[in-house]
């Protein structure tokens, strides 16, 4: 590992700053801490935590995640997890669910197999900083057969400042296993800028379905810069649900290679940019494979001055025939001051193809509401209806927790809404 860490700082190096997309001229890696142990040691006992900790993943949801929802939960605090519960009937199954810093320790031939494989360091600059420098994150491992019912729970929670979290998260289901998986990240706000360069791979065996729903809500002096990458096998499906609501700028673009034929992907995401906030996010699906399907649908909110930014590319390898995929891109504008830009890309090398794009930008018009506010219904009311019947298909796909910090979201005010 140490010899893979200092390849990956040398690829870091020699790799030159993005300059397509967001605006990374503030990010000064100088000025950022690269690890930050909490002040507490890795416990399976909640009230083994300092209250204070306590206290700030308990707003989170921690507790009765655990307890009400029986999910399977690990929380991280800054560079290294501080709290993991795994429930027995899954050591009985045979499922591993622990922090990567341990999995590295106890499962060293798994690691070694998949570890880097399907997010090399070559892959872009802040993959590379991640794998010389990472620290913390998940290792999940279902074996053959399994099917776990319970969602696995990851919380990542940075309250140091000018910090830099560097999580990675591997996830390996063997064939006809099945995973549901849910991270969420949030942060303290600072008045410096702090960054998230995470990563998450994960291998979908045969005929497996794995379900990852991804929820970040940094603070707005974060710079969120994660690579996620997902390489499904035959007849396998992968699920990704994301959910952009926080930080200063996010440049994340989920991607599923289909490696084999018949193997699927369903991307569902959702953007919401308020004041001072550009999320440039998008997907990638790679069909290399005959008989191959995708389906994406993306949809994005700007207000207050914020910016949305969605890139797509859906590429077919020449041989993968019968390919099909559709991409879907909503996006509402809710004040002049807003912006938001779409980027597909279809790079295609076969013939026999199905392949789909659309986008649309809209306001909230003034029909709209009026027909609401005929029934007795106030402007903002209206106005809420409206944007949440915008985002109903990826909020109905949330964990119920998820779903309710959404919807509080978009009950902030909003000035000048109506287009």
């Amino acid at each position: 590992m140490l010899e893979f860490r200092l390849r990956a700082l040398e690829t870091f190096r020699s790799k030159a700053m993005p300059t397509w997309g967001a605006d990374l001229s503030g990010l000064n890696f100088d000025e950022i801490h690269f690890f930050v142990p909490p002040e507490t040691q890795k416990v399976e006992d909640w009230n083994s935590l300092p209250c204070l900790i306590q206290q700030d993943f308990g707003k989170l949801g921690v507790p009765n995640a655990e307890r009400q929802l029986n999910m399977a939960v690990q929380a991280q605090l800054d560079s290294e997890m501080i709290y993991g519960c795994v429930k027995r009937e899954l050591n009985q199954k045979g499922v591993i669910f622990t922090d990567t810093d341990t999995a590295l320790r106890e499962h060293p031939d798994l690691l070694r197999r998949y570890f880097g494989t399907i997010v090399p360091p070559s892959d872009n600059k802040f993959a590379a900083l991640n794998s010389a420098t990472w620290s913390g994150g998940a290792f999940v491992y279902v074996p053959a057969g399994v099917q776990v019912e319970m969602p696995l729970h990851s919380y990542f929670r940075v309250n140091a400042k000018e910090f830099g979290q560097f999580e990675h998260t591997l996830i390996v289901l063997e064939e006809g296993s099945r995973l549901s998986y849910v991270e969420a990240c949030s942060a303290l706000h600072r008045s410096t800028e702090s960054l998230h360069a995470g990563v998450v791979e994960i291998v979908v065996g045969p005929r497996a379905r794995c379900r990852f729903t991804s929820i970040q809500n940094w603070a707005k002096d974060m710079y969120n810069l994660a690579t996620k990458r997902a390489v499904v096998k035959r007849g396998a499906l992968m699920e990704w649900i994301g959910g952009n609501l926080g930080s200063r700028l996010t440049m994340a673009y989920p991607s599923v290679y289909l490696a084999e034929p018949d193997s699927r992907a369903e991307i569902l995401s959702l953007s919401l940019a308020g004041a001072g906030q550009h999320h440039d996010t998008g997907t990638k699906v790679i069909h290399a494979a005959p008989g191959t399907t995708s389906q994406v649908n993306s949809k994005s909110i700007s207000r207050g001055g914020g910016r949305s930014t969605f890139r797509s590319l859906i590429q077919v390898h020449r041989g993968a025939s019968g390919s099909r995929s559709h991409v879907v891109c909503d996006s509402l504008i809710l004040d002049p001051l807003s912006r938001c830009d779409t980027y597909p890309e279809l790079d295609v090398a076969e013939k026999d193809v199905e392949i789909g794009h659309e986008a649309s930008v809209s306001k909230i018009q003034w029909e709209q509401l009026f027909y609401l506010m005929c029934r007795g219904i106030s402007e903002s009311e209206a106005n809420e209806m409206v944007i949440s019947g915008f985002v109903e298909p990826l909020a109905r796909e949330l964990p119920l927790c998820y779903a309710k910090q959404l919807n509080e979201l978009i009950r902030m005010p909003m000035d000048s809404a109506v287009g």
